[in-house]
């Protein structure tokens, strides 16, 4: 479903993406770590369709990104670290606006949108303004609008940015479901213990370049640890231990 092949990104001498080679499959939950400034959003946002590369190819579902970004774009679900909202607009007005970029008809579109709101316990307050909204309802707002055209691929960056104990639970047992049914999610967290728990596999990025790729088990063995949890992994692979 996704295929990224010598991605690359150059901002002036700094290559912030260093030729990514990889391949994620359908209903794969795919977890994506590394340090700050490693090139995890500029990934990303790569694969958004947001940002040009430099150099390689991103195709989804095998539709090449910079040929067809209109045909990539509209089987992709996007919720990146900081989403922009209209916050002038009711939540029901913002589905609206993102059903209308999808071309959604009316008659799909309340019993989609008022489903969705309910599911992310914002029902309630879907005539209210997105301005009086908690940053925790804004999060689930952005992730319920993903999910609006049901796309076949979501590429989330830090999906638990200020969601409480009950919505991080929701969003795990929601991406969960999403990929038992054929959704495939690519996530890019700090948070390790989600990755450690929700993800098939796990790819670390350090210094724009894949560094290592696998199971939690595949990492502790590229680490050459016998045990310890993904976070002894992490400070191992990327030279971040403690002395």
């Amino acid at each position: 479903m996704i295929e990224l092949t010598n991605l690359t990104k150059q901002y002036g001498r700094t290559l912030a993406v260093d030729h990514l080679n990889l391949s994620v499959g359908k209903g794969e939950i795919f977890g994506f770590i590394g340090p700050n400034g490693a090139g995890k959003t500029t990934t990303i946002r790569m694969m958004a369709g947001v940002l040009g590369p430099t150099e390689g190819t991103v195709r989804i579902d095998g539709i090449p990104m910079a040929a067809d970004p209109e045909a990539a774009k509209r089987i992709i679900g996007f919720i990146p670290d900081r989403p922009f909202l209209y916050e002038k607009l009711t939540g029901m007005e913002f589905l609206r606006f993102i059903a209308d970029l999808y071309g959604f008809g009316d008659g799909l579109f309340r019993e989609k949108a008022e489903g969705l709101l309910i599911q992310f316990s914002l029902y309630d307050w879907g005539d209210h303004l997105i301005e009086a909204y908690s940053h925790g309802m804004k999060q689930r707002l952005i992730i319920a609008s993903a999910l609006l055209h049901d796309p076949r691929v979501i590429i989330v960056d830090e999906p638990m940015v200020g969601l409480d104990p009950a919505g991080i639970r929701m969003v795990k047992d929601l991406l969960r479901e999403l990929a038992r049914r054929g959704t495939t999610i690519f996530m890019s967290t700090h948070t390790l213990e989600i990755a450690q728990d929700l993800c098939d596999r796990i790819g670390v990025i350090h210094r724009g370049r894949m560094i290592a790729l696998g199971t939690t088990h595949d990492l502790r063995g590229t680490a050459s640890l016998h045990e310890g949890d993904l976070e002894e992994v992490f400070l191992r692979l990327t030279g971040k231990e403690t002395p």
